[in-house]
């Protein structure tokens, strides 16, 4: 199984799951998202949003594939970038950190170091911008029934476990933190996640012969 890793593009947008295409949440203030909801094409302001990221500021998201398939991405931006930001109880994001706003693997690959993989990938991105750290709003009742959900916000259960800690809490929309110089020492998943991989694979596709190997020569 072969992973990568590449940056949002205004080509690789269009390998974003339809719901996140298509959704502004993020990108406008709650009445321009409403109102382009209800009588624009939320899909071109998404668009707009992420060509003049990507001219001003620079790469605003990172997508995994699996075997050519997308399988998660994440997005990030400065605050500034991010009015929506500036809605939540527990604001503001912290001056030297960037806001990392969605984020979403695919519940086929879940559970084999994909998120890991998209955050220490923008970590990398982030530390050579000389940005410190990371800071999401993640929703701690996430999937709770008879609680509404809103799927532009990623459980605080999944910023936990890829290494955010509470820096301010709320019963709601408690504020993450991760420093990068601590993403950027966590160790390769690689085998974690082809092991998990592999393990979801059929019995028929694990027992199919292997060819035996030959030996190269060289000159």
């Amino acid at each position: 199984m072969s992973r990568r890793l590449v940056s949002l593009t205004l080509d690789t947008l269009e390998d974003l799951p339809s719901s996140c295409r298509q959704c502004v949440f993020w990108e406008l203030d709650p009445v321009a998202a409403e109102r382009a909801c209800a009588n624009g094409d939320p899909g071109l302001d998404k668009e707009a949003w992420v060509s003049q990221t990507l001219l001003e500021w620079g790469s605003c998201g990172k997508l995994a594939y699996v075997d050519g398939m997308p399988a998660g991405f994440v997005m990030y931006a400065p605050p500034a970038y991010v009015p929506r930001s500036m809605a939540f109880p527990t604001s503001p994001v912290s001056a030297d950190a960037a806001l990392l706003t969605t984020a979403h693997v695919v519940a086929a690959f879940a559970g084999g170091g994909l998120g890991r993989m998209l955050v220490q990938g923008v970590a990398r991105d982030l530390t050579k911008r000389g940005v410190k750290a990371i800071e999401a709003f993640g929703d701690a009742k996430f999937g709770d029934a008879g609680e509404p959900g809103d799927s532009c916000l990623a459980p605080v259960d999944f910023f936990l476990s890829v290494g955010f800690k509470t820096v301010r809490p709320h019963p709601r929309f408690p504020r993450l933190r991760l420093e990068l110089r601590t993403a950027l020492s966590w160790k390769s998943d690689v085998e974690y996640a082809l092991e998990k991989l592999l393990g979801s694979m059929s019995p028929e596709a694990l027992l199919r012969p292997v060819r035996p190997a030959t030996r190269s020569t060289t000159s």
